[in-house]
């Protein structure tokens, strides 16, 4: 069948933004580059909002000059074709109106690809009525934004009056992963997994990827909320990655890695400075409701640039206003293994431009060198209450990661028998480090104080010999329950 699409409309509006700058700040607000049908369209859209965005002349000859920089010229038919698309700037006003039958038309694709999609769930084999009004429903919400976009202009895509905003924010945040109040991943937030090679962010990435599809509960001990689709843009190494996975999936996993889960392998299609709208784009495309991105440095132009850094901030905050969980594989700034090991990470360490951690909800970083038993786990950029450090430990045969329980703060203080810990004994065990600072001590005082109130230890103020003259608190654990044999 024909899709609805109206290439003269197209040419019309392409035509006036040519004959006139600000006709694209007009007709900015009512379409977006994938309403255009013909990719030609859509590349010469590109190229005037970059000359737009530079203040130059958008006219053949700019434009033309433009494009040929870009490598695209050829591909769009050559500078007689932008010509051709000149003579079509004789509608002076018009060009919201054409742009109105551009837009419309996209919306009926929308819609053709949307049925299409509902139409292709109810005749698979072992449909799922609850999984395919599931999809009905995503695709409706989609279409409404899309509506909502047309209506009142993309300008107004976003915008809500004061009250809703401030209520509409739920009371508690939802966790992806971890707990109400102590969570490593939330709902609305991005998570990124930074650390050097080696260390596991993969392995630790490929976990959250099953808990969210459903294969498992907990990573690391903590809970994951079952998602509905992940889609997994593997731009660094797909081989590798694909390898990696087979060590925890088998036949049995078939259907839902079929259903659930899509590789994008290789590059993006377009550069996120260019396109910002590409992830929620993406995600839209393949019903995904999580998208991970491994790595940043493959889908970032360059990372040291404000600029880059800036765009893909864009393009993560639109795919997390679409209602989609996103998590970012990332490394850190190059040092020596001693210090990979020994250096207690700061948010300096995560490469390149700041925008990627400050627009980023969690920041968790994996310290150590390729080979480690153990590496650690630190929670540099925090939702709510800090999570660790954790000692991991990878079990690479199986796929999968566990804590290492030997520094448990129970386990620690059982350890300890009578003699107790102070406060900044069981900072020093769990970092590592033999003057441990002040938030560590606290923290570390904050968990026995949680072990007193859950009946696993006792505390004992003033019982230890304390720096500046004074004792200080000693907590010991309680005896174990005794087990009641009948």
């Amino acid at each position: 069948m024909n899709m609805p699409r109206n290439p003269e409309a197209e040419k019309a509006v392409l035509g006036a933004c040519m004959f006139r700058v600000e006709t694209i700040d007009e007709v900015h607000q009512l379409i977006e580059p994938s309403d255009f049908y013909e990719p030609a369209h859509t590349t010469i859209w590109h190229a005037l909002l970059e000359l737009r965005r530079q203040n130059a002349p958008t006219g053949p000859i700019a434009l033309t000059h433009e494009l040929r920089r870009a490598g695209d010229l050829k591909r769009i038919g050559g500078p007689e074709y932008l010509h051709a698309l000149a003579s079509s700037a004789s509608i002076g006003g018009g060009a919201e109106y054409y742009a109105g039958i551009v837009r419309q038309l996209a919306d009926l694709r929308a819609i053709h690809s949307m049925a299409v999609r509902v139409l292709q769930g109810v005749t698979a084999e072992g449909a799922d009525p609850e999984e395919v009004r599931a999809l009905m429903n995503a695709s409706v919400q989609e279409l409404a934004v899309r509506s909502r976009h047309s209506a009142g202009g993309r300008l107004q895509q976003y915008a809500e009056d004061g009250w809703s905003f401030v209520t509409s924010a739920p009371d508690e945040a939802d966790p992806v992963w971890g707990h109400p109040g102590k969570a490593a991943w939330e709902a609305g937030e991005s998570l990124m997994l930074v650390g050097p090679p080696g260390v596991g962010k993969s392995t630790i990435a490929h976990q959250l990827v099953l808990a969210r599809i459903g294969l498992l509960s907990h990573v690391l001990e903590m809970p994951v909320r079952e998602g509905e689709k992940v889609l997994y843009i593997a731009a660094d190494r797909p081989s590798q990655l694909a390898r990696a996975f087979t060590r925890v999936v088998n036949e049995h996993d078939r259907e839902t890695l079929e259903r659930r889960l899509v590789f994008w392998s290789g590059p993006l299609p377009a550069s996120l400075t260019a396109e910002p709208q590409l992830l929620a784009d993406l995600a839209a495309e393949h019903s995904a409701d999580t998208v991970v991105i491994d790595s940043l440095k493959d889908v970032v132009g360059k990372l040291t640039d404000d600029e880059a850094g800036i765009a893909y901030n864009n393009a993560r905050q639109q795919l997390i206003r679409d209602g989609v969980q996103l998590l970012e594989l990332h490394h850190q700034r190059k040092q020596g293994a001693d210090a990979s090991r020994n250096q207690r990470p700061v948010l300096d360490q995560v490469y390149g431009s700041a925008w990627f951690t400050a627009g980023a909800g969690s920041v968790l970083f994996l310290a150590g060198a390729a080979g480690d038993p153990i590496v650690k786990l630190h929670h540099l950029k925090t939702l709510n209450e800090e999570i660790g450090p954790l000692p991991v430990v990878h079990d690479h045969v199986r796929g999968l990661s566990r804590v290492e329980d030997t520094l448990d703060p129970l386990a620690l203080l059982r350890q300890a028998g009578t003699r107790g810990m102070t406060a900044r004994d069981l900072a020093g065990e769990v970092t590592g480090e033999a003057a441990p600072d002040a938030a560590d001590i606290a923290k570390a005082r904050r968990r026995l104080d949680a072990l007193v109130k859950a009946g696993h230890a006792a505390q004992d103020k003033g019982a230890g010999g304390g720096t500046g003259g004074g004792k200080a608190t000693v907590w010991r654990a309680t005896a174990r329950p005794m087990s009641v044999v009948s």
